[in-house]
């Protein structure tokens, strides 16, 4: 793994926590990561007058008239919540609201850098699915997109599906689709570069969670057969003769319907058994180290892929699921090779989704960014410590915000069609500016360097 591979344990792990030792310390220092800023051009005292009041009831009136208008007048078009209660954050879990909060600021941070978007952390003080849903119902009409975050399973499957039924607006569960589009994207350049077929491997599906539960329904819809895959949940493998998954399916109806469809060997035991004779291992699932063994990751196919995806801390660490004889590893993390995380996604998708003013987000574009992922990779030369672009390329934002752009004007839900050349340069024109909107504040010292 680079120059990971000429150091001592001790050394791989001292490093793999430097980020949670210097994170307090640059939060404390900067207060935060995002704060609201200006667009438009303050030239005198007459401009007032012209942003405010008497001049903005002009516009007020046009949008009440024609309330498509909004997205003309006003910042909606650019402009995402980041809503969370705080329920299941990261590897850390029900940490509360106050708590997440953190995280929903490096989440609006990661929107605006990589992908020109405006997003705003909104945090909920309740836990209950009513209630969030109707909090985000009336915080609507300000937003473009909400992207929903750090949400329990299974109330976060109710709550996306009501919410992208209920407004005309996208709504998007980033630990589902987002999830599911990158790791689908990892998969097709591993896969690939193994020399096998996407739709012939077999996968172990550690985790049922919001996570694993998308990127399974995200791998059928792109044509893998629902018998090779083997999904586990805390209590083992599902398959029909789990009676618990069937007393629970009014509440938890996708964990029942996917202990139907998948796992055609009809495999019971838990996570040993699963990943047994594997092509690929999917892990979403406790963080480790410890949550999954060498001796297991032995037993998968030759030229394994494993991606181990549990945040803050991997269920194996990479080096040890190198040893184990996996050929191509990939983490959430961005200090190890291949990161697998939704970073790779939301800021292009979204980009690409409110370019066209698209009424919602579906797996069909999800799926067209997972390619465009994977293509931007694989036009650079993938190898075994590169199946996936990183945050720092911004062509692959760019790329996925034009796939999805065309395929929400496939698909007949943009209220604004543009050209392929025209969403190239719009998506490249936000997304070079708001990076070098950082760039000039940091050199003109606004931003000061960390201390």
């Amino acid at each position: 793994m680079g120059d990971e591979k000429n150091l001592t344990v001790e050394e791989r792990l001292d490093r793999a926590k430097l980020p949670g030792k210097k994170a307090p310390g640059m939060h404390a220092f900067y207060r935060g990561k995002v704060e609201t800023t200006l667009k438009c051009a303050v030239t005198s005292f007459d401009d007032f007058g012209i942003w405010y009041t008497p001049g903005v009831a002009a516009p007020c009136k046009e949008i009440q008239s024609d309330p498509a208008k909004a997205f003309e007048y006003t910042n909606k078009a650019n402009a995402v919540a980041v809503v969370s209660d705080g329920s299941r954050v990261l590897g850390l879990g029900n940490i509360g609201p106050l708590a997440g909060l953190p995280v929903m600021e490096g989440k609006s941070l990661l929107f605006k850098y990589l992908g020109g978007v405006g997003a705003y952390p909104i945090m909920l003080d309740t836990q209950d699915t009513e209630e969030i849903i109707q909090a985000v119902k009336w915080i609507a009409p300000g937003f473009g997109g909400i992207n929903l975050e750090d949400f329990a399973n299974p109330k976060c499957f109710e709550i996306l599906d009501r919410l992208r039924a209920e407004l005309d607006i996208p709504v998007w569960h980033d630990d589902q689709q987002g999830t599911a589009s990158i790791t689908l994207a990892g998969v097709i350049n591993a896969v690939k570069l193994v020399g096998k077929r996407m739709d012939e491997v077999t996968y172990a599906v550690i985790g049922s969670g919001s996570a694993n539960v998308a990127f399974v329904r995200v791998l059928l819809s792109a044509g893998v057969p629902a018998g090779n895959v083997i999904l586990v949940d805390s209590k083992g493998i599902l398959h029909p003769g789990r009676e618990d998954l069937e007393a629970n399916k009014e509440h938890n109806p996708y964990k029942w319907q996917y202990a139907i469809e998948t796992n055609a060997e009809r495999r019971t035991g838990g996570t040993a058994e699963a990943i047994a004779g594997a092509d690929v291992l999917i892990a979403a699932s406790k963080p480790g180290p410890g949550t999954i063994r060498k001796e297991w990751l032995s037993a998968m196919n030759d030229d394994a892929i494993a991606f181990i995806m549990a945040n803050p801390i991997p269920e194996i660490w990479p080096w040890e699921a190198q040893e184990a004889g996996v050929r191509i590893v990939g983490t959430g993390r961005s200090d190890f090779p291949n990161q697998v995380n939704n970073s790779i996604g939301f800021p292009g998708i979204f980009r690409g989704t409110l370019d066209v003013f698209a009424t919602t987000i579906t797996d069909e574009m999800a799926i067209a960014a997972a390619y465009a992922i994977a293509k931007t990779a694989e036009d650079k030369g993938i190898h075994e410590e590169y199946i996936v672009p990183t945050m720092l390329e911004t062509d692959v934002f760019i790329n996925e915000a034009v796939a999805v752009g065309l395929k929400a004007i496939e698909q007949g839900i943009a209220r604004r069609p543009l050209s392929e050349s025209d969403l190239r340069e719009e998506a490249e024109t936000k997304i070079r500016h708001a990076q070098a909107e950082v760039k000039a504040l940091m050199d003109a010292g606004i931003i000061p360097p960390p201390a």
